[in-house]
């Protein structure tokens, strides 16, 4: 079968590889169908693994498949279900995995596309439990989205940040993935939305979307505009994922007792913070990371209820790979860009 293979620093290979073997007691089959790009294959495709890995490697962090066979004692999914696919290798015994909290697991074992083998190749083994069945109206895109592009968002919003009807969120960089997907969330939540973006054409793409301001902040110092925007009060909530160059206008952003909310880092991991504006204002900063199971099956009848749906950039096939993430890597997408393993 094909899979795509890292091989060395931004070297993608086409390769032939051995089909898996009859799935393990608790393990399925899957056969992949679209897999969905994401900053995390951008930072594997340049290197930035950090943990061991071992080369080649399999890229892809999201993804979707259908099953295909089911090993002993499998209960949660039947083959010819389109599921999501959970991309880290949690433990699911752990007490954290026991009550739900998959993304704080305690044994996870890495994360797929970037340390362990991941989804860009026509079928895998994997364990039954990280496989969320994708209910009727969600396709094989959308099933691709839920496990980072909304699943992460669902739990950056609603569980850590706890975003309430009526209130203002800065979303930053609305024309990325989880970006756009914020837009969408935010705005059926009842909230009034700031969203940043970096060109003029993507501007009217964010209204459509939902967002009430956008700001071009190649233009104008967006911390200015928002507090023109909210008559110096600043926002309820900003969803943060771009990290160096957006993290002090985010803390002048806020209003007082305002929460800031993270999950990335594109452009750098290092920052300083002002302590005296985070405790007078008592300022709330959370982190993010990854999502719980159930955020991804919340996503997925969201779509279903056509409350949010998925924005795509662009579908590729596997020949296509490093032009995606070449433009990926220079910010040149509006929405996400899609990796179509199978039709």
């Amino acid at each position: 079968m094909r899979a795509l293979q890292l091989t060395d620093d931004r070297k993608i290979e086409l390769r032939d590889v051995a089909e898996p073997d009859a799935p393990a007691p608790g393990e399925v089959t899957l056969r992949l169908k679209a897999v969905a790009l994401n900053h995390i294959d951008v930072w594997g495709w340049r290197g930035m693994a950090f943990a061991k890995r071992k080369l080649p490697l399999t890229i892809g962090a999201e993804a979707s498949g259908v099953v295909e066979a089911i090993g002993a004692g499998v209960s949660n999914v039947l083959p010819g279900d389109l599921v999501a696919i959970y991309g880290a290798r949690i433990c699911g015994r752990c007490k954290a995995c026991r009550e739900g909290r998959d993304n704080l697991c305690e044994h996870v074992g890495g994360v797929h596309g970037f340390h362990l083998d991941g989804f860009a190749q026509e079928k895998i083994n994997i364990p039954a439990r990280q496989l969320v069945a994708a209910p009727p109206g969600v396709d094989t895109i959308g099933a691709a989205l839920a496990p980072v592009t909304f699943g992460t968002v669902e739990h950056m919003l609603f569980d850590n940040a706890k975003l309430q009807p009526g209130e203002t969120i800065l979303v930053h960089a609305g024309g990325s993935g989880i970006g756009s997907a914020a837009i969408q969330l935010a705005k059926k939540t009842g909230c009034t939305v700031i969203t940043t973006v970096g060109s003029e054409d993507k501007m009217e793409k964010a209204r459509e979307l939902g967002a009430d301001h956008v700001i071009n902040y190649r233009e104008d110092r967006f911390e200015g505009v928002v507090r023109k925007l909210t008559k110096k009060k600043g926002v309820d909530v900003v969803f943060e994922h771009v990290g160096a160059d957006t993290w002090a206008g985010s803390m002048l952003a806020m209003k007082r007792g305002g929460r800031l909310v993270t999950c990335g880092s594109t452009s750098g991991v290092s920052t300083n913070i002002n302590l005296m504006m985070l405790f007078q204002q008592q300022l709330k900063l959370l982190g993010s990371f990854g999502c719980r199971m159930e955020n991804m099956a919340n996503a997925m009848q969201k779509m279903a209820q056509g409350v949010v749906h998925p924005v795509i950039d662009t579908l590729v096939d596997f020949d296509g790979i490093d032009k995606a993430l070449e433009r990926m890597e220079t910010r040149q997408v509006f929405g996400k860009i899609v990796l179509k393993v199978e039709g």
